[in-house]
């Protein structure tokens, strides 16, 4: 059952990922720390760990193939984001876990508005 439910995330992630361009964040980690017990830091890495492989051989690919990628951009984009993931994820460690959740709740609270108006 357990399995189950970490597929059941897995599907309305990817869902949400290939439809709005969202999930791992906005889905994938208030599922894993509220319906799991993971610990903030735990589900951002956890997450992070899912996107890899299958971001990159499904989703992009169909956008790719309809035309819809600005590869020259996705890879000086990519470069700064792994130095910005290495430095974001060291800093991660030294925030408590409740205040680490705190600042990702506001943050979408404040991305949801911006992007309603």
């Amino acid at each position: 059952m357990v399995i189950l439910s970490y597929l059941l995330v897995g599907l309305v992630s990817g869902m949400a990922s290939g439809f709005l361009g969202i999930g791992g964040g906005a889905i994938m980690i208030p599922a894993l720390v509220f319906l799991f017990g993971l610990t903030q830091h735990q589900a951002q890495g956890t997450t992070l760990a899912v996107l890899l492989p299958p971001v990159f051989l499904l989703a992009v690919w169909k956008y790719y193939s309809a035309g819809n990628v600005h590869v020259k951009m996705a890879l000086i984009i990519a470069v700064g984001f792994v130095v910005g993931t290495y430095f974001g994820a060291n800093f991660a460690q030294t925030v408590p876990d409740e205040n680490l959740r705190k600042f990702f709740g506001v943050f979408l609270v404040i991305i949801g508005i911006r992007m309603f108006l």
